[in-house]
């Protein structure tokens, strides 16, 4: 990497406001030629927002931005791209159904009305070589894994000449191996002069790609650190504005009888295709089993199919050795299974109704809530005004819809309400995607918790450093079949890990452990 000199971002004294909330208040930003600067902060901290004014989504209500010595204004996207700013946002912003050419030029300025295609595929190419990002430019969208649609968000970004780039977390969605070439790729652009913004909740990975790291919290700047000169549990700390303790007490628990099993399940997808292949799978009492993953490989009807939210086309579903298989979610309910899904806002809650209404809506139909066929209003206060203290949900009242919360604070009212009856089974998805440090701990202490109390859960999620911290026990899926079973998941090593989730079956990674 080389030694950062030349200044290459300045933003100074940048506000910006949403109905009078300021989401960014006089925020100073500094990046140097050659340098990785991590952008971190809780949720609402502000990152978002300072990202998008400097990549001309948002118009700053006051501030400067210089970009390598120059006073720009940008008053578009189109206008932070002719400057030289790319971003790769978390979720891709690639049309599926068009090839990775035309990805590439879509929207560019005075292109003629015959696309020189033979050039532009040539000219990708040799970024792609030269920078290590393997990818066919003439493939669909849609054709391509997760990890080579972020390669080609990335080669974008460099065909535009993009001398500033935004990772907006960008290896929330990759193998380990994935990640470790997005690194080289990441350092081979700061060799050459370019400067990267590194947006992650990560701190592993920022202590080991970045070279200064700045926090923002309420929408001040906190401090900037030499990465070096620091630790996780100090920027952490900034991040919060408290001391955090980032391990876990992991007590050692003998599992007890298999509580849930799915023998041999197959399902299909939304779209029609075959979405589980063969999948069996036992959890036990007072054990987590995770499953590791790239998204999109069959995670999210799974966890239908073991919640009873979606029918398999063959396959049988036992709970306490008694068969199950394709009952309503309410008998499931009744039975002691819960589901934390992924999509939080969507299915998980329902963003119109109050914090009181939806603390319920698992159990509106016994009692103490139900009362014939009325619902008893002060026995439903009670149970949410006990989530809301119990899990630290931060509302103005009960009464508040669900849609003005934070994500973190709609998380752990989502955990709250399925851990109120003490669950049998527990099916938890990305339970901490994108919540921050304090949230994120608070959320695993309870899947701990729940463990010693002898539930079983089946932990999903994306984020392997919290799948090996957590689980007991884990599956690999891939394309929706199972690669194999890991019994000690932190001796059996991240890179066999990443060739499972990559498609390679247990037995020619290494063999089971």
């Amino acid at each position: 990497m080389t030694e950062p000199s030349t200044l290459l971002v300045e933003m100074r004294g940048i506000t910006k406001s949403f109905q009078g909330i300021k989401a960014n208040d006089q925020v100073d930003l500094q990046l140097k030629r050659g340098e990785v600067l991590a952008l971190l902060g809780e949720n609402g901290a502000g990152k978002s927002t300072l990202m998008n004014v400097l990549s001309g989504i948002y118009l700053p209500d006051s501030g400067t931005i210089d970009i390598d010595g120059k006073r720009l204004s940008f008053g578009s996207p189109h206008d932070a791209i002719a400057a030289g700013i790319g971003m790769v946002h978390q979720h891709f912003m690639l049309v599926p159904s068009q090839t990775v050419w035309e990805n590439m030029v879509l929207g560019l300025p005075e292109l003629p009305q015959v696309l020189p295609k033979a050039k532009i595929i040539s000219d990708i190419r040799d970024i792609s070589q030269q920078y290590g990002l393997d990818v066919d430019p003439e493939a669909i969208i849609w054709q391509l894994s997760i990890g080579e649609q972020q390669r080609v968000e990335i080669l974008k970004s460099l065909y535009r000449k993009a001398q500033v780039l935004i990772l907006d977390e960008p290896t929330a969605v990759l193998t380990p191996q994935e990640a470790k070439n997005l690194f080289h790729t990441v350092k081979r652009m700061t060799k050459e002069g370019r400067g990267v913004i590194f947006i992650s909740h990560k701190l592993d990975e920022v202590m080991e790609i970045s070279d200064n790291v700045m926090v923002l919290r309420k929408g001040k700047l906190v401090g900037i650190v030499d990465t070096k000169g620091s630790s996780k549990e100090k920027i952490a700390e900034m991040m919060v504005g408290r001391r955090v303790n980032l391990e876990l007490d992991k007590k050692d628990i003998v599992p007890g009888k298999i509580v849930l099993s799915l023998s041999q399940a197959n399902a299909l997808s939304d779209r029609g295709l075959k979405a589980l292949n063969d999948v069996s799978l036992e959890l036990r009492e007072g054990q987590i089993l995770g499953l590791a993953g790239v998204a999109g490989n069959g995670q999210t009807e799974l966890c239908q199919v073991m919640a009873g939210l979606r029918k398999m086309t063959s396959g049988k579903l036992f709970l306490n050795e008694v068969e199950v298989t394709d009952l309503p979610p309410r008998k499931l309910i009744d039975s002691g299974v819960r589901y934390i899904p992924a999509d939080r806002k969507g299915t998980g809650m329902v963003s119109n109704m109050d914090v009181r209404e939806n603390s319920t809506l698992k159990r509106y139909w016994r009692s103490p809530v139900a009362k014939g066929m009325l619902i008893d209003w002060k026995a439903v206060l009670k149970h949410a005004m006990g989530i809301v203290k119990d899990f630290n949900v931060d509302t103005p009242s009960v009464e508040t819809p669900v849609r003005n919360l934070s994500g973190g604070n709609i998380q752990k009212l989502m955990l709250g309400r399925e851990l109120s009856d003490v669950p049998k089974v527990l099916i938890a998805m990305n339970p901490t995607w994108g919540l921050d440090v304090a949230a994120t701990r608070f959320v695993r202490e309870q899947l701990l918790e729940e463990r010693e109390k002898g539930a079983a859960i089946f932990l999903i999620s994306e984020d392997l450093d919290e799948l090996l911290s957590l689980s007991d026990r884990m599956a690999v899926i891939y394309r929706g079949k199972i690669m194999g079973m890991i019994e000690d998941p932190n001796t059996f090593g991240i890179e066999r890990i990443g060739m499972m989730m990559a498609g390679t079956r247990i037995e020619d990674a290494g063999g089971a452990i």
